[in-house]
């Protein structure tokens, strides 16, 4: 398995229609409120694929919000969930972060997923919020960053 960054449009499309596949027509997200303006190549996002045996098979992005880092559109194939892949995209986000100077990290965790980010560091910092009809909580995480202004 290997995560790289999204460095072309035809990698691009290949996490949209990841997102597709599960944000849209597994849990149920309206189309137009799946993809957003920072959805472009060389925006405000940066955007990574997670591959395993040379498929891809998952997806993740982040932007940046007031120096923070944030972790938004993680997710992974139904039949690829079981292999760990999660972790690497959270990882590979992170330093992402890192390499742009940030020393805390945020995401709109769904519920379930919860115990998946505690266990990665993060912490829940709100209530249960609805997006797109779906419970979500607010998680933190402040990461080592040598980079970091304070």
């Amino acid at each position: 398995m290997n995560t790289k960054k999204v460095m072309n449009e035809d990698e691009l499309k290949i996490a949209f229609a990841i997102r597709k596949d599960i944000f849209v027509k597994e849990q149920g997200v309206p189309l137009e409120d799946e993809f957003d303006q920072y959805d472009k190549l060389n925006g405000d996002c940066k955007h990574i694929l997670i591959h395993y045996n040379e498929q891809p098979v998952g997806t993740g992005r982040i932007r940046f919000v007031d120096g923070v880092g944030k972790l938004e559109r993680i997710c992974i194939l139904e039949s690829f969930r079981k292999f760990g892949l999660g972790k690497n995209i959270i990882k590979a986000l992170e330093e992402i972060a890192e390499e742009q100077g940030a020393s805390k990290v945020k995401l709109h965790g769904q519920t379930h997923a919860e115990g998946f980010y505690k266990k990665l560091g993060y912490r829940t910092s709100s209530d249960v919020f609805i997006e797109d009809g779906i419970p979500h909580i607010l998680m933190l995480k402040e990461i080592t960053n040598d980079k970091a202004i304070n």
